[in-house]
C-alpha cells in the first residue's frame, strides 16, 4: 500500500465585522463591572452625556466619577463630537461609574476600530474582574470569623 501524502490548506478566516451602527444611527456597547451593567448607546453629536435619563453632572455626583467616565472620550478626542446615552442598573456609584467606561470605551472601538489600541493601552477596555466574595457558613462575613472563646 502506498501512503497517500495529505496536504491541508489552511484558509485565514477573517475575523467578524464589528458591527456598524443599528437603524437608529448608534453604536452599542455593554460595561460591567461588580454587579453593575451599563447598555451604552453613542453617535454623531454635539457632545451630550445622559445617564438614565439624567445628566452627567446630575447621575455622577463625585468628580472621581464623572472624570472617570468621561477618560475614555477625552482619550479618543471625541468629549465634543458624540452623544452618549447610558442605561445602568445594579451595585453602588463607583461600580456604575466603571461599567459605563467599559461601555463607552467598547462602543468607540465599534464606531472606530483605530481607536482599538489606545483604549487598551489605556486601560478602557479591560474589565475588572474582582467581585465580592462570598460570605461563608460558620462566620459573620467573607473572612471575618465569629468571636473565639476559650472557655
Amino acid at each position: 500500500m502506498a501512503k497517500t501524502e495529505e496536504t491541508t490548506v489552511k484558509t485565514e478566516t477573517p475575523a467578524p465585522a464589528a458591527k456598524g451602527p443599528d437603524k437608529g444611527g448608534f453604536y452599542w456597547g455593554t460595561g460591567r463591572r461588580k454587579t453593575s451593567v451599563a447598555r451604552v448607546r453613542i453617535r454623531p453629536g454635539d457632545g451630550k452625556m445622559v445617564i438614565n435619563k439624567r445628566e452627567l453632572d446630575n447621575f455622577f455626583r463625585s468628580d472621581q466619577d464623572r472624570s472617570a467616565v468621561k477618560a475614555p472620550l477625552v482619550m479618543a478626542k471625541a468629549e465634543k463630537t458624540l452623544d452618549v446615552f447610558v442605561n445602568v442598573n445594579g451595585g453602588g456609584t463607583t461600580g456604575q461609574a466603571g461599567a459605563v467606561v467599559l461601555g463607552i470605551a467598547r462602543a468607540l472601538k465599534i464606531y472606530d476600530p483605530g481607536l482599538a489600541q489606545a483604549l487598551r493601552d489605556g486601560g478602557f477596555l479591560t474589565r475588572d474582574p474582582r467581585m465580592v466574595e462570598r460570605k461563608k457558613p460558620g462566620q459573620s462575613g467573607a473572612r471575618r470569623r465569629f468571636q473565639f472563646s476559650k472557655r
